[in-house]
């Protein structure tokens, strides 16, 4: 990735869950995967960027480890999931879930975009879910739909410690959109999600489960975490 800030990128959030192979690992073992792991991550860094890694232990059950991943290829993404797969980290760690797709500035205000594509750094906690509008939306006229997403935008403001990442998945994942949500503090997460409950647009939503939170930890730290 180029130090300029792109318009656009790929991103990923790999979601694993530790599996039971972890009971027969030898101390020793148990500490060299994480640092193999990190490494491997090293080795793409010229190619694929880690927004960071996250624990979600005592969080959100099913995952144990996200891994927030961002190209402006997605064969660069591809190739790094494939030498993740053959290491041994892949016997420890099964992937449950990928939520996939690209950034870029909205189409209803061209001003904002996804917070990691500005360069901004993330933040201690990550909320991401997926997120499928009812049929109904897609519709509407745009002028109302752009309506909708300026009064939903104008509640969001109300909470600027939050950094909005929107991810488009449409025709490559179950989903349509991935939402990703970054704050120091949980409790504001809280808080900005119940207020945008009143949001009018709230009534096109399809589906905005499951959601995963994830304490943002070195790579090492986050892998440690569930051996």
């Amino acid at each position: 990735m180029t130090d300029t800030q792109p318009t656009s990128a790929y991103a990923a959030f790999w979601l694993y869950r530790a599996t039971d192979a972890r009971f027969e690992l030898e101390p020793e073992d148990a500490e060299a995967i994480p640092v193999e792991t990190a490494a491997i991550l090293s080795d793409h860094a010229d190619s694929v960027s880690l927004r960071a890694a996250y624990s979600t232990i005592g969080f959100s059950a099913g995952a144990d480890l996200i891994l927030w991943v961002v190209a402006d290829d997605m064969r660069k993404l591809h190739k790094l999931g494939a030498d993740l797969h053959s290491s041994a980290f892949s016997a420890f760690f099964e992937q449950v879930h990928v939520y996939a797709g690209t950034a870029s500035a909205s189409q209803y205000d061209p001003n904002h975009g996804p917070a990691f594509l500005r360069g901004i750094p993330p933040k201690d906690y990550l909320s991401v879910y997926p997120f499928i509008k009812t049929p109904d939306w897609f519709l509407l006229d745009f002028e109302e739909r752009r309506r909708l997403m300026v009064e939903h935008g104008k509640m969001g403001h109300e909470f600027p410690s939050i950094l909005t990442n929107t991810i488009n998945s449409f025709g490559i994942a179950d989903q349509e959109f991935v939402v990703a949500l970054e704050d120091d503090d949980p409790g504001q997460l809280i808080k900005m999600v119940q207020r945008l409950r009143a949001a009018e647009v709230r009534k096109y939503t399809a589906l905005d489960t499951p959601i995963f939170l994830g304490l943002k930890m070195s790579v090492e730290e986050a892998i440690s975490a569930a051996l």
